[in-house]
């Protein structure tokens, strides 16, 4: 089983200081190598998912900085972040993992769902939001993930009344969960198992989402029209 090799963070920590082309240049083949080895894990982690999962690709996202619109000109990132992405159309919803100093997490669900989809999420919620709280209030899955998280709109999406019982939900623009992990737990020989779990008792929330993303608000199917 695979491991996260704790020279990410002291690469990552030395990268912070140095955050220049000639310095990153000088140091891309020990980067390169821990790339690698992410890989390999991230592969692993592909694979355990796969036994209760339907994963479409599983992405490790460059190092390099698009500073064209950001006033931060730094060009490198200082993490790594990978996303797996569940097989579509029927199955929504994806997870993330970020490697950092002392910022690394894993995030599941919906971080920027589209105008139509995003819609679609809010007049279920309106309709009846018990199904989705009552996931929420899972003691398993709370005690691993904690709350649903996401940005959200000041007031009530256009549409939607800001008196709604469960408005709370309707004015998110995402909806995520995140679990944070310290620097040690990331390098543990447990970590995959652990993120594995995590993911594995997402797929609840998972199900419900897909069930709204594939049906319209008569519940027909929109994958087999």
């Amino acid at each position: 089983m695979k491991s996260i090799n704790p020279n990410v963070f002291t690469f990552f920590n030395a990268l912070k200081q140095n955050n220049e082309r000639t310095w990153f240049e000088t140091h891309k083949a020990e980067f390169k190598a821990l790339e690698a080895e992410v890989k390999a894990f991230a592969s692993e982690l592909e694979n355990g998912l796969s036994a209760s999962d339907s994963i479409e690709k599983t992405k490790l996202f460059r190092i390099y900085r698009d500073v064209r619109f950001s006033k931060d000109k730094t060009p490198y990132k200082t993490y790594f972040g990978m996303a797996l992405h569940r097989e579509k159309p029927a199955l929504r919803g994806g997870y993330y993992l970020h490697l950092e100093t002392g910022n690394s997490f894993i995030g599941v669900g919906f971080w920027g769902p589209s105008k139509e989809d995003l819609f679609r999420i809010r007049q279920e919620l309106a309709v009846d939001a018990s199904e989705l709280r009552e996931l929420m209030e899972e003691p398993h899955l709370k005690s691993i993930w904690g709350p649903l998280q996401g940005d959200e709109v000041k007031t009530a999406p256009k549409g939607f009344s800001k008196e709604h019982a469960d408005i709370d939900l309707i004015k998110k623009k995402q909806y995520v969960f995140i679990k944070k992990f310290s620097d040690q737990e990331v390098v543990s020989d447990t970590f995959l198992t652990t993120i594995l779990d995590a993911f594995v008792n997402i797929r609840p929330f998972f199900d419900y989402m897909s069930m709204v993303l594939t049906t319209d608000s008569n519940g027909v199917s929109l994958i087999d029209s």
